[in-house]
């Protein structure tokens, strides 16, 4: 089972940028495609980002444009840049194993926070 820990969050002000960091332990990291969500308080967690293990990408509507998903697979590493930050993307970010570019599967990790001020 793939372990994740993620790092990279912190309080930014709006369209401000951050770059969240996500390592997984495991040598099986490369086949998996991998995925970024967030919860918001008193919401339901959502998909945000996906990449394949051969780097091709899908985005969530609310942040296309805005936020880039890389991996390093040398690394067992995903990242998510995010730029043009707005206070409705303040939210604790989740890594995950995808099933397919918008299911997820397995474990979560223990999440960053991530905060943007008005």
């Amino acid at each position: 089972q793939v372990q994740l820990v993620e790092s990279g969050g912190g309080l930014v002000q709006g369209g401000g940028s951050l770059r969240l960091s996500c390592a997984a332990s495991g040598r099986t990291f490369s086949r998996y495609a991998m995925g970024w969500f967030r919860q918001a308080p008193g919401k339901e967690r959502e998909f945000v980002a996906a990449i394949t293990s051969g780097g091709s990408t899908n985005y969530a509507d609310s942040v296309k444009g805005r936020f880039t998903i890389s991996r390093d697979n040398a690394k067992n590493t995903v990242y998510l840049q995010m730029n043009t930050l707005k206070p409705e993307d303040t939210a604790v970010y989740y890594c995950t194993p995808m099933a397919t570019m918008t299911i997820r599967f397995g474990s979560w990790g223990q999440g960053t926070q991530v905060t943007v001020s008005s």
